[in-house]
């Protein structure tokens, strides 16, 4: 059994910086592309921003020159630096993982709250 868990999600005025991290554990062979995704009240899930096994990173237009993706291959963690935070990022954020272990298929985390206000 593969889990996902984030953390580090929290309340945060506007221009503060938060990092959120992801810890895959389990029964893992390889991590293959991990993301993270957000779902503000009354919108759809979108995709924020993924980075593949050999580190290659792609942003949503809006969180460009602000967040950052990276991951700990060893350590099976993903993490999300966001700078300049405004409210319209507000949303819960969650983990995903294109994840091998006796099967391979996509893993999702719980969610962690990000609040972005003053």
């Amino acid at each position: 059994q593969v889990q996902l868990v984030e953390s580090g999600g929290g309340l945060v005025q506007p221009g503060g910086s938060l990092r959120l991290s992801c810890a895959a554990s389990g029964s893992i062979f390889s991590i293959n592309a991990m993301g993270w995704y957000r779902q503000a009240p009354g919108k759809e899930r979108e995709l924020v921003t993924r980075i593949t096994s050999g580190g290659t990173a792609n942003y949503v237009d809006s969180v460009k020159g602000r967040f950052t993706i990276s991951r700990d291959n060893v350590k099976n963690m993903v993490y999300l630096q966001m700078n300049n935070l405004t409210p319209e990022d507000t949303a819960v954020y969650y983990c995903n993982g294109d994840i091998s272990s006796y099967v391979r298929k996509t893993y999702w985390g719980q969610g962690t709250q990000v609040t972005v206000s003053s």
